[in-house]
């Protein structure tokens, strides 16, 4: 067995040899031959361990028995004391739940803290099994019938190259004790309902269940990779991250334009209900809008438009450009250049001004309603909020403009047109250039 977690730590390229390990000690079986096998290959193995304080009695029990195997074996042991239900109350959420999130930051505050390579925890073939069929059960795309993986963040699973009864098989031949969670037993959560009914019944059905459930995970991991390909190319294709742009008329060529849309979108935190509801609104009228936590998606005429939270935060923000400056870093990249050498090239993202003409500091602002200005090659004040509209600009669009004021007056609605009144010409003898990076 040691043989075989050492190819498969080497096939996955989980660990460098002799490298500084968090190794998760519950006390189980799992955890106890995880450790002595890590142990046994040469790495450098911290211990951790969690005391949840939800049994009473048997959780100091397990803290004592898991310093004490520490202890036995020389190697360092780190021990974190936790009011699970108290937090899980404050938090909102289950007890189950807190205690998996307090157990990893924790593991990674110390994998951090002793420069460690990685955090090992004990995940076995039976758990991938288990895991496959309680996203079935939930209901899930290819990716959550793939099982368990070997490797996420920094978080590594040596042991999935090996079952529940090649793991008791080595701790008795290695004649390693270990204790069991009487919670384990109990049937009221749904991973224990799958392993104590579930998968018994299964094997009444096919003995060699596992292995057939194995091998499948196996052929979709496979299979999981043409598809995460093939998404990433149309991705490329539809979405322009600069911009936020969701290009609908591509994205509607494509054979699944709402698998399309959920593989994009919940990386900006859209569930599964509300991407649905996107995808109903592709050909629907401009305007409706859809929310996720971090990001907002309004309906355009053929796009679907994509701001952060953080981008609506900008607004009302001021920057301040006073007339020596040469390069501006926020709230964007710009140059710019004072020369009495003038020769314009028009290009939207540039600004030819009259530096006669400019009240230092200039202000940088987001346009607001009511704002007005006289636009380039016109005679006479034009709305902005027209200004826009005659340009077909959409709502998200529109929030993301930025103008640049000399006083009071709006000299360049940025990366659209100057104001006429601060124009070069023919008297101008200083040019004051702005470029945008």
């Amino acid at each position: 067995m040691l043989q075989t977690v050492k190819r498969y730590i080497e096939k996955n390229n989980l660990l460098r040899p002799n490298g500084k390990i968090v190794v998760g000690l519950s006390g189980g079986a799992d955890s106890v031959v995880l450790l002595h096998i890590l142990n046994m290959l040469g790495y450098n193995c911290l211990a951790a361990h969690c005391n949840f304080h939800l049994r009473a009695d048997e959780s100091d029990r397990d803290e004592i028995f898991t310093y004490e195997f520490a202890v036995s074996m020389r190697i360092p042991f780190f021990k974190q004391d936790f009011d699970t239900a108290t937090i899980a109350k404050e938090r909102g959420i289950s007890i189950e739940m807190t205690a998996r999130n307090l157990r990893y930051e924790w593991f990674e505050e110390i994998r951090k803290n002793e420069d460690a390579l990685a955090i090992a925890v004990g995940h076995h073939q039976d758990d991938s099994v288990e895991t496959l069929l309680l996203n079935l059960i939930r209901g899930t795309g290819i990716k959550g019938l793939t099982g368990i993986k070997p490797r996420n963040g920094q978080v590594i699973r040596p042991l999935l190259c090996v079952s529940k009864a090649d793991i008791l098989q080595y701790a008795e031949t290695e004649k390693l004790s270990f204790i069991n969670d009487s919670s384990n037993g109990l049937q009221e959560f749904t991973r224990n309902k799958i392993r104590l009914q579930v998968i018994p019944l299964l094997k009444k059905l096919n003995p060699s269940v596992n292995d057939a459930l194995l091998q499948m995970m196996y052929n979709l991991n496979e299979a999981a990779k043409i598809y995460d390909a093939e998404i990433k190319q149309k991705t490329k294709i539809i979405f322009d991250k600069e911009s936020g742009r969701i290009n609908i008329p591509l994205l509607k060529t494509f054979p699944s334009p709402e698998t399309l849309l959920f593989e994009l979108l919940k990386d900006f935190g859209f569930g599964k209900d509300v991407i649905l509801d996107i995808h109903k609104a592709i050909d629907r009228q401009p305007g409706k809008t859809f929310y996720s936590n971090t990001h907002r998606l309004v309906k355009d005429r053929d796009a679907f438009l994509l701001t952060s939270h953080e981008e609506e935060k900008e607004n009302g923000k001021i920057y301040l450009i006073q007339s020596d400056e040469t390069s501006i870093q926020l709230p964007f990249r710009m140059n710019i250049t004072c020369t009495d050498e003038i020769t314009i090239q028009f290009h939207r993202h540039i600004a030819y001004l009259d530096k006669d003409k400019l009240r230092f500091p200039l202000l940088l602002r987001k346009w607001e309603p009511g704002d007005r200005f006289t636009p380039l090659g016109m005679k006479g004040f034009q709305k902005l909020s027209d200004f826009f509209t005659n340009r077909k600009i959409s709502k998200p669009q529109k929030e993301r403009i930025w103008v640049l004021l000399s006083g009071e007056d709006i000299v360049w609605v940025v990366n659209y047109r100057i104001d006429d009144r601060f124009k070069i010409d023919l008297l101008t003898k200083n040019a004051y250039i702005i470029r945008i990076l």
